[in-house]
C-alpha cells in the first residue's frame, strides 16, 4: 500500500518559502516601482529547475554567503507565482489578469518549466481565445522571439490563413520576425493572391535592409544581392507558377535578380510553353477566398437594435479611440442587462433591474424614424438616490449612423464638474437621464414605449452638442441597457 500526503508536503514547502532565516539566494525582479526582492533556498531551486541549477553553479556568493540573481524583465507578480509553483507545485490563475498569465507563460519557458508553460499555453488558447484575438499583433510578434510556442503559432496562423490582411497590412508588418513570416508563407491555406503575397514579402525584405535605395531604378547588383540574402528563407516558399502572366511581368520581373536563374528560366518557359516540362518545383495553389468576412461572434444576436459595427464604434468611443475597433481587436463584451420588449417599459422596471450596474450603455430606438440614440454611464445606477447628480467625466451621449442617417454623432460631457448625469428618482415617471435634459427617458403614462421625452434642442446643456434636432416628445420601439465588460 502506498500512502501519499502531497497536499501536506506542498503546504510545508510553501511555508518554507516564507522562512526569512535559512535562505541563501536573493532574486531581484522587476524594475522601477515594480522592483522587488525574493528570498529562496538553493537546494529547492536546484532540484526544481534546470535553469536555476545552471545559474547557481555559475554564480558566486557575496560576503554574506548569499547568491544574488537580477531579473528585471520578470514582473514581480509573475515571479511570485513562479516561486509558489517551485515550492508548492500549485498555480492558481483563476482571478489573474490574462496579460499576467501570458507573461507567466513566457517566464516559465525562460525558467525551463516546460510542463507549466505548456499548460498555460493550452489554457490561453482554450479559455482566453478572445483576449488572444484582441491582442493579436502584440502576442503574435512576441511569441516568435522565443519560437517555442507551437500551439499559439498554429492558433494565429489559422486566423492569418483566413484573414491575411491582418498581418500583411498591419502598421508593424515590417517588424515581423523572419520566423513568423516563414511560418505564414508555408501555409497552404493562406487566402491571398500569390502576387500580393510576393509584393508583401518584397516589401518586408526591403524594410529589413538599411541602405537600399527607395527607387528601384537606382539599385545596384549589390543591392539585389542584399535583398536576396535577406529573403533567402522566404523566396523558396512563394508559389511563382500560380502568379498570372501579367503580374509576373509587372511585379516579379523587376526583382528577377534575386531569383535563381533556373527558376526564372522555368517561369518564362511556363508562361510561353506551359506544356513543356520544367526543372523547378511547382507548389499547388493556395486556398483563396478574397471575399470572406470575419467570423460572427458567439453573441451575434446580442441586440435587437444595434449591429456589431455599432458596438465596435461605441467601444472605440469608450476608449477614446479615433477609429472604430475591428471585430478581431474588440476589447469589450456587451452584456445585456435590460431589454424593454423583454422586461417591460415602465420606469420602475428600469430602476429595479439596472440598480448597481456601472459601465453601462443605453440604446434607444426611436419610433417612426431611423434614429438610434444612447449614452454611456461609467458610474452606478442607484435607485435609492433621489435626484442625485454625479460626476462621471467619461460619460457621453450619441446618435448612431443608421438607415437614412449618414453619420454618427458623439457628444462628450462638457461640464462634468456641474454634476451632468442626473438620475431622477421618480420611479413612476422617470428613467435614465444624461445631463439635465440632454438625453432623458421620462414618461407621463409610466410607459416609455407610449411616450418618452427627450430634450436635445439646439443648446445642449452639459454635453458638447445635441444629438437630436427636435425637442418634441417621442416614443421608442425598444430600448436596451448593456454592461460593458473588459475582456
Amino acid at each position: 500500500m502506498s500512502l501519499k500526503f502531497l497536499e501536506k508536503l506542498s503546504q510545508d514547502f510553501t511555508e518554507l518559502l516564507d522562512d526569512n532565516e535559512e535562505y541563501n539566494v536573493i532574486i531581484e525582479v522587476g524594475k522601477d516601482i515594480d522592483k522587488k526582492s525574493f528570498t529562496a533556498h538553493s537546494t529547492v531551486l536546484r532540484y526544481r529547475s534546470s535553469y536555476f541549477k545552471n545559474e547557481l553553479t555559475n554564480t558566486k556568493v557575496n560576503e554574506n554567503n548569499i547568491k544574488i540573481f537580477i531579473k528585471p524583465n520578470i514582473a514581480s507578480q509573475v515571479f511570485e507565482i513562479i516561486l509558489k509553483y517551485i515550492y508548492g507545485g500549485i498555480v492558481n490563475v483563476e482571478n489573474v489578469d490574462t496579460k499576467v498569465i501570458y507573461e507567466l507563460m513566457i517566464a516559465t519557458k525562460e525558467f525551463e518549466f516546460e510542463e507549466l508553460s505548456k499548460k498555460l499555453e493550452s489554457h490561453l488558447i482554450e479559455s482566453k481565445a478572445s483576449w488572444l484575438r484582441t491582442h493579436f499583433s502584440f502576442v503574435y510578434h512576441s511569441i516568435f522571439k522565443i519560437n517555442k510556442f507551437k500551439d499559439l503559432e498554429n492558433f494565429y496562423n489559422n486566423i492569418i490563413a483566413k484573414y491575411p490582411k491582418l498581418i500583411f497590412e498591419s502598421e508593424n508588418f515590417a517588424s515581423l520576425q523572419e520566423l513568423a513570416l516563414v511560418s505564414i508563407l508555408k501555409n497552404n491555406d493562406l487566402r491571398m493572391e500569390e502576387s500580393k503575397i510576393w509584393e508583401h514579402t518584397i516589401k518586408w525584405g526591403i524594410s529589413q535592409g538599411s541602405n537600399l535605395p527607395v527607387k528601384l531604378e537606382e539599385w545596384s547588383d549589390e543591392n539585389f544581392k542584399t535583398l536576396k540574402t535577406i529573403l533567402q528563407d522566404c523566396l523558396p516558399l512563394i508559389r511563382y507558377f500560380q502568379i498570372s502572366k501579367t503580374d509576373v511581368m509587372d511585379k516579379v520581373k523587376p526583382y528577377k535578380k534575386i531569383l535563381d536563374e533556373q527558376l526564372w528560366d522555368d517561369l518564362m518557359q511556363n508562361l510561353t510553353f506551359p506544356d513543356r516540362p520544367i526543372k523547378s518545383i511547382i507548389f499547388p495553389a493556395r486556398s483563396i477566398s478574397v471575399h470572406e468576412t470575419l467570423p460572427p461572434r458567439e453573441n451575434k444576436s446580442f441586440s435587437t437594435i444595434i449591429k456589431e459595427e455599432n458596438a465596435l464604434e461605441i467601444s472605440s468611443w469608450i476608449d477614446y479611440k479615433s477609429t472604430p475597433y475591428s471585430s478581431l481587436d474588440m476589447p469589450h463584451e456587451f452584456k445585456l442587462v435590460l431589454r424593454g420588449s423583454r422586461d417591460g417599459f415602465d420606469p420602475q422596471t428600469f430602476w429595479d433591474i439596472c440598480h448597481g450596474y456601472a459601465n453601462t450603455v443605453a440604446i434607444l430606438k426611436v419610433e417612426g424614424t431611423d434614429e438610434i440614440l444612447g449614452g454611456f454611464n461609467p458610474s452606478r445606477w442607484n435607485k435609492y438616490a433621489d435626484n442625485v447628480c454625479i460626476k462621471p467625466k467619461d460619460s457621453f451621449i450619441f446618435s448612431l449612423k443608421n438607415g437614412n442617417i449618414q453619420d454618427s454623432i458623439l457628444s462628450r460631457v462638457k461640464y462634468p464638474e456641474r454634476g451632468f448625469c442626473n438620475y431622477e428618482q421618480r420611479h413612476i415617471y422617470g428613467g435614465l437621464s444624461f445631463g439635465n435634459e440632454d438625453l432623458k427617458m421620462k414618461s407621463r403614462v409610466s410607459n416609455f414605449s407610449q411616450d418618452c421625452f427627450c430634450l436635445c434642442s439646439g443648446e445642449s446643456i452639459h454635453f458638447e452638442k445635441p444629438i437630436r434636432t427636435t425637442d418634441e416628445f417621442f416614443s421608442i420601439i425598444d430600448y436596451e441597457i448593456f454592461q460593458i465588460i473588459k475582456k
